[in-house]
Formats: structure tokens, C-alpha cells, sequence
């Protein structure tokens, strides 16, 4: 059912300090960002070598913040509708599957203490594939 780890989510308290740190530092390589109907962009998708991403969004990190700086963990798995119906079938909570803002699909599920777990299924039409074709 699973493939791979999708990406890794992280919530930064500076967007352009972790896109040069990740990019310039690390040397990981733009995949795409996330512009808001303003044209503000408010995050951006990193590649990590193979089909491995990190995924940043600006927000509030800390103690007093809404949430913590670790998002969610994203597994790819093949087909997204299959594998929220067969952990339905498991007794666990999924949510709804739809397609993403980036064209691919996905549905959420959480693990026992809460923690968030996106299945992700790429599209040919997804931000990412377009991404991976450039690496």
C-alpha cells in the first residue's frame, strides 16, 4: 500500500530564512511554492532527492503558537481511495478523499496520539510530477 515518505511538513517562523537554508545550506531544490489569492506566497515545496520532499508554510512556531512546527507526515501510496477504504475496513478514521490544491489526491487519517498522516497519490497533473520531471 505505502510507496515512499511523500514529504515532511514543517511550519517555519520565517519562509525566506528556511528556503535559504534548505536551498543555499542543505542544496535541496525548489520544487514549487504556494501562492494565496493575494499572490503572497505562503509556502513552498523543496525537493529532497528521489521522490522525497519537505514541505515548508510561514506561521507561528513555539509554545504560544497554534500549532507546533511539526504539520503532518506524508506517505504516497498508490492509489489513495483504495487505501482510505481499506483502513476503514481496519476500524480507522479517514477523512474524505480529494484532490489538492496541487493536483493530487488525498485523505488524512491520525495515528493513535493524534499525530496527523496525509496519503498522498500524484497525478499527471500534480505540482510534484511536474517537479520531479525537472530533477
Amino acid at each position: 500500500m505505502v510507496k515512499g515518505i511523500a514529504h515532511v511538513c514543517f511550519t517555519v517562523r520565517d519562509l525566506e530564512r528556511s528556503v535559504a537554508f534548505y536551498v543555499g545550506a542543505l542544496g535541496l531544490r525548489p520544487g514549487f511554492d504556494f501562492i494565496n489569492e493575494k499572490g503572497v506566497r505562503y509556502g513552498v515545496y523543496l525537493c529532497a532527492g528521489g521522490r522525497n520532499f519537505l514541505e515548508l508554510f510561514e506561521g507561528e512556531v513555539g509554545e504560544a503558537a497554534a500549532r507546533p512546527a511539526y504539520r503532518h507526515l506524508c506517505l504516497e501510496v498508490e492509489d489513495v481511495a483504495a487505501a482510505a477504504e481499506t483502513l476503514r475496513a481496519k476500524g480507522v478514521e479517514v477523512t474524505p478523499v480529494k484532490l489538492g490544491k496541487d493536483n493530487s489526491w488525498q485523505a488524512w487519517v491520525a495515528d493513535p496520539d493524534g499525530n496527523r498522516i496525509e496519503l498522498h497519490g500524484y497525478t499527471p497533473e500534480s505540482l510534484q510530477t511536474a517537479a520531479l520531471k525537472r530533477l
